[in-house]
């Protein structure tokens, strides 16, 4: 207790900042990894690392010290390595548009169109058994998965979409990736997920939209050709069987800060009369006495 509170007489403000900025990149290191296949890994690389300095300290074993001496500076470097979807992931947070500003509004109405027709699109094609897999950009772009498709840069439609995802058209094959409520191309390969995936009937759509969000922000909506089910896919993870007003719901709540209302709620009147003109009733001149 004396030697704590000896060492927290010596702490000035730049140790008080130096402890802070430590602690914060500790936290966001972790909250980058959470829920993902790094959590197990990190588990184990902190467990031995611990293991590591008790034995090292409690005993004194000259060909272990040895080993581990030599052994740290390989873990370092293969640190990077292993973890390098996440470290990725975590850079390209950081180097987007809305990290430090905060996200950006864009257009709601065309986003609002665009979550609509996906919906209605993704319902009519699950109903016909038509497999399809239609990627929403966001912050990180796609523009290598759409080279490698046909660019089409056309204006996102429900009759478009059931088009394409038609079995009798050559457009069907592959993903159409959506830009800002355009179609930005059709027929593009995206990576597939090499991670363990516990049901094996989920097929090479499904792996693709899973391997498109593990190394980018963006949403993918899976079609099953055999079931006739809608799924979601988002930063590595898939949300099964929904339909098309759950499907738009959940859209919706991955664009919510985006749709939320950017007026503050005592200019709500006003916002609604500058779009839609004032209510009925609502009169800005009271009228005299007659």
């Amino acid at each position: 207790m004396t030697e704590l509170l000896w060492y927290l007489q010596r702490l000035d403000s730049i140790d008080v900042l130096d402890i802070l900025l430590v602690a914060f990149i500790i936290f966001w290191l972790l909250y980058l990894v959470r829920g993902t296949r790094a959590v197990p890994l990190l588990r184990g690389v902190l467990l031995f690392t611990i293991v590591v300095v008790l034995l090292s300290g409690a005993i004194p074993l000259r060909a272990f010290g040895w080993l581990t001496e030599r052994a740290l500076p390989a873990l370092l470097v293969a640190i990077p390595v292993v973890f390098q979807p996440e470290l990725r992931r975590a850079l390209e947070r950081l180097g987007r548009p809305g990290a430090l500003l905060g996200r950006m509004t864009g257009n709601r109405v065309t986003l609002e169109q665009t979550l609509t027709t996906i919906a209605q699109a993704s319902s009519t094609l699950a109903e016909r058994r038509h497999g399809a897999l239609i990627v929403l950009e966001r912050d990180t772009g796609l523009q290598e998965f759409a080279d490698n498709g046909v660019y089409l840069d056309a204006a996102l439609n429900y009759e478009l979409l059931v088009t394409v995802f038609d079995p009798h058209t050559t457009l069907h094959d592959g993903a159409v990736i959506v830009r800002q409520g355009r179609v930005l191309a059709a027929a593009c390969v995206l990576p597939l997920s090499t991670a363990y995936l516990a049901d094996r009937q989920l097929g090479l759509r499904h792996r693709a939209a899973i391997g498109v969000t593990e190394e980018s922000d963006a949403i993918a909506i899976v079609v099953s050709e055999e079931r006739g089910s809608i799924s979601v896919t988002h930063n590595g993870r898939i949300v099964r069987n929904l339909d098309a007003r759950r499907l738009e719901t959940m859209l919706r709540a991955f664009y919510q800060s985006v749709l939320e209302r950017p007026w503050p709620r005592r200019l709500a009147r006003l916002r609604q009369i500058v779009e839609h003109g004032p209510a009925r009733g609502d009169t800005s001149t009271r009228r005299g006495k007659s």
